[in-house]
C-alpha cells in the first residue's frame, strides 16, 4: 500500500499542473497559438537546457558508456509492437483511411511531455539517461515509420521529405543530449554562469509540459470522448501490450532495476502529442488522433500508479 500511495503522490504532482493548464485554458488564458508557443519553448529551449544541466552535473563518462547497448530494448519492443499493430488493425477492422494512424499511435509513446515528468517525479534525476535512451528510439521511429504510416492515410499531396524527417529526428532535445554527452566524455567544464542558466531554463520543462497537456485536453474536449474499437485497440496497445512486451524483454536481462522500471513505464505512456499535428499536416484524421491523445493521457493517470505498484513488488 505504501508503494501505491507513493506512486499516487508522484502522479498527483503531475496531475495538479495538468488541471491548472486545463482550468486556465477553460478561462480563456490560452488559445491555439499559446499552445504551440509552449510546445516550442519546451522542445526547443527548456528541454535541451535540461539535458545539458542534468547530464553534465549528475553523470560520469563510465555511466554514459553503459547506456548505449540498452538501446536495443526499446528498438526491439517497438518493432514487435508495430507488427502487432498491423495485425490488430485488421482483426478489429480499422477502416483503411485510419489504419496507418492507428498503427503509428499503437507503437509510439509520449516519452517527453508525459514520460519525462512522470519518471522524474517517481525516480528523480537518476532516471534521466534511461528516459533519453527510450526517447532516442521512440522519436526516430515516430518521425520515420510513424510519419510514413500517417501520410499513407492522408489526402495531402505534400511529399514525404527525408531531409525534414532527419531534422525532426535530430531535434533540439536530442541534440542537447548529444552535446551534454560529448561534454562529459571529453571532461569539458562549462562556465558556472552558463550552468546556472541551463538549470533555470531547464527547470521550465516539467511545469510547461504539464500546462501544455492540460491545454491540449481542454482543446480536444472531454465531451467528445467515446469508447469504440478504434480507441480501445489503441488503449490496449499502449497500456497492456506495450508494457507486457517490454517486461518480457527487460526483466530477465542483467541490467539495473531502475532501467527496467523506466523502460516499462516509458513503454506504457500515452499517445504521442505530435500525432494530431502530423495527421493534420498530411490530411489524415487529426480529430481521431487528438481524441486518442486525450483519452490515453487521462487513462495514464490511473494506469501509472497501478503499474508502479506492480514494478516495485
Amino acid at each position: 500500500m505504501g508503494i501505491f500511495l507513493q506512486s499516487i503522490e508522484g502522479v498527483l504532482v503531475i496531475l495538479v499542473m495538468i488541471v491548472l493548464g486545463y482550468c486556465l485554458a477553460r478561462a480563456g488564458w490560452f488559445d491555439e497559438k499559446s499552445s504551440k508557443l509552449i510546445a516550442r519553448l519546451v522542445t526547443q529551449v527548456a528541454l535541451p537546457c535540461y539535458m545539458l544541466d542534468t547530464i553534465t552535473r549528475d553523470f560520469t563518462a563510465k555511466e554514459l558508456f553503459r547506456l548505449l547497448p540498452d538501446l536495443k530494448f526499446p528498438v526491439v519492443s517497438m518493432l514487435i509492437l508495430f507488427g502487432i499493430s498491423v495485425a490488430v488493425a485488421r482483426i478489429i477492422r480499422i477502416r483503411k483511411e485510419r489504419r496507418g494512424l492507428f498503427e503509428s499511435m499503437f507503437f509510439n509513446s509520449n516519452t517527453v511531455f508525459i514520460g519525462l515528468p512522470i519518471n522524474m517525479a517517481l525516480f528523480g534525476a537518476k532516471s534521466l539517461p534511461y528516459v533519453l535512451v527510450y526517447y532516442m528510439a521512440n522519436t526516430t521511429f515516430f518521425w520515420t515509420l510513424g510519419v510514413y504510416l500517417i501520410k499513407r492515410d492522408g489526402t495531402s499531396t505534400e511529399q514525404f521529405s527525408w531531409w525534414a524527417t532527419i531534422k525532426k529526428v535530430f531535434s533540439p532535445p536530442l541534440l542537447g543530449f548529444i552535446v551534454a554527452v560529448i561534454l562529459v566524455l571529453l571532461h569539458i567544464q562549462v562556465p558556472k554562469f552558463l550552468m546556472s542558466d541551463f538549470s533555470y531554463i531547464g527547470g521550465l520543462t516539467i511545469p510547461l509540459s504539464m500546462l501544455f497537456i492540460g491545454i491540449a485536453i481542454e482543446n480536444a474536449g472531454l465531451s467528445q470522448m467515446r469508447l469504440s474499437r478504434h480507441s480501445i485497440g489503441i488503449l490496449v496497445g499502449r497500456f497492456i501490450l506495450a508494457p507486457v512486451l517490454m517486461s518480457v524483454l527487460v526483466l530477465p536481462a542483467p541490467v539495473p532495476l531502475l532501467m527496467k522500471q523506466v523502460f516499462i513505464l516509458q513503454s506504457a505512456m500515452p499517445v504521442m502529442t505530435n500525432a494530431p499535428v502530423v495527421a493534420k499536416l498530411y490530411g489524415a484524421d487529426a480529430d481521431y488522433a487528438a481524441l486518442m491523445v486525450t483519452e490515453s493521457t487521462l487513462l495514464s493517470l490511473v494506469v501509472i500508479p497501478i503499474l508502479m505498484t506492480i514494478l516495485r513488488q
